[in-house]
């Protein structure tokens, strides 16, 4: 299902695990490819990408999702917000500020819409007029966007609103000022945008990303501190949420993640919801770990009414009415199938509807796994080609190819950005 570009969607998602009405995505294009091996770490990748092959792959995503909700573009969206030359101008501002590119000003603002959406995600090559530009390794004056087909890191949709996130490394920051400016100027939208550039000064770095944020319930959320979301920026979004919500009772769990491997980047690479009673869950990390603590924060009446450590993730969240049954990804019998499927992604799993769920085929334990608790296995190629039917299944588990996309570090939650999902009968 397409979006009708005149009706402008209400934003308003209340759970992780509602029934999807529509979603953000970014197809991966050549920004991807515009990198080399030595470039890769500042890319903050492990490894590079074949285009060709992850857009086979990504098309199996977005075949399963514009079956059962409105599909949206970056791309598409940009476009529309630099078609206005009042947000147009806004935009390439702040990015030739941050990125000190001020020399390319006038000839990014000259440029037709499609070209600079263009050069905005996938690069503005550097001119070379010079010895010292031919001299100099940075082969761009604005870097390409490698991660944004990682749409959940950049903004996150709480309630009626969208926050855009601080990221905590420069090379993503313009992925955060696009969406900015596409919630509040597109048109495509109804919401209010939460945004912490302009929060007030915090000890320690101020910086929160997607991938940390979990909306558990309508009045809890899950927030993982490591090394993408600061203490500082929890802090702040706990502000503003204050502010949002002077009336009743809301729950911030706070969950520390260790600072390596690189594979616990985010939250949700090592906790998912799947179901109102399953979660995907790393085992050693979030059952059995008593090292990283465990915070709860509670909200009343628009203040911090109460700050405390509790005794794991999983209990918090059953005093709160939650009792999650976790499923073990990469199983329980093995720590090495464990690590190795936690590297591959194998807890990034996205919720497109209660027990309903998108994942990469190739953890192919984890899979067995969702088998074991009830969850029919079932490929992306089925769905879409009409084989397998999604509502056949009461729950279900719908496997995407894998052998590109998880080279970039993510899965299945990271390149999805939910704008609305269902009321959950909790």
């Amino acid at each position: 299902m397409r979006n009708n570009r005149n009706q402008k969607l209400p934003v308003d998602v209340q759970s992780e695990i509602g029934e999807l009405n529509a979603v953000l995505l970014h197809t991966p294009g050549p920004e991807v490819e515009n990198m080399t091996p030595k470039m890769a770490q500042r890319a903050l990748y492990s490894d590079i990408l074949n285009l060709s092959i992850a857009r086979k792959e990504y098309e199996q995503i977005e075949g399963v999702l514009s079956g059962v909700a409105k599909v949206y573009q970056v791309r598409d969206l940009l476009e529309r917000v630099l078609d206005q030359p009042d947000a147009r101008r806004e935009l390439v501002t702040k990015i030739c500020i941050a990125e000190q590119a001020g020399a390319c000003f006038d000839m990014l603002m000259a440029m037709p819409t499609s070209h600079l959406a263009k050069a905005l995600i996938e690069g503005l090559p550097a001119k070379i007029d010079t010895l010292t530009a031919f001299l100099n390794e940075d082969y761009y004056s604005l870097f390409p966007l490698y991660n944004f087909y990682f749409t959940r890191d950049s903004s996150v949709t709480i309630g009626n609103n969208a926050l855009i996130c601080r990221m905590a490394n420069q090379v993503r920051a313009r992925e955060a000022m696009i969406m900015d400016s596409i919630y509040r100027c597109s048109g495509a939208f109804e919401c209010g945008t939460i945004n912490l550039e302009n929060a007030a000064p915090a000890p320690g770095r101020l910086f929160i990303e997607g991938g940390d944020v979990i909306i558990a319930r309508h009045d809890i959320l899950v927030i993982g501190n490591g090394m993408r979301t600061s203490a500082a920026g929890i802090d702040a979004l706990t502000q503003k949420l204050c502010e949002l919500c002077p009336e009743g009772k809301k729950h911030i769990l706070v969950q520390q993640l260790p600072s390596s491997p690189e594979s616990f980047i985010h939250l949700d690479m090592v906790f998912t919801m799947l179901d109102r009673d399953n979660c995907m869950v790393f085992d050693p990390l979030i059952v059995r770990d008593r090292s990283y603590k465990t915070v709860h924060i509670t909200l009343e009446d628009g203040r911090v009414s109460r700050i405390r450590a509790v005794s794991g993730l999983l209990p918090a969240l059953r005093s709160l009415g939650m009792d999650l049954e976790p499923i073990v990804c990469g199983g329980s019998s093995d720590s090495w199938v464990q690590e190795r499927e936690q590297w591959h992604s194998g807890s990034n799993m996205f919720a497109f509807a209660p027990g309903k769920v998108l994942c990469y085929a190739r953890n192919e334990t984890t899979l067995n796994e969702m088998d074991r608790h009830g969850y029919a296995v079932i490929s992306a190629r089925e769905v879409i080609s009409g084989k397998k039917r999604l509502e056949d299944y009461a729950k279900c588990c719908v496997t995407i190819l894998g052998s590109e996309l998880p080279r970039g570090g993510g899965g299945a939650r990271c390149m999805t950005m939910p704008l609305s999902r269902k009321e959950v009968d909790w």
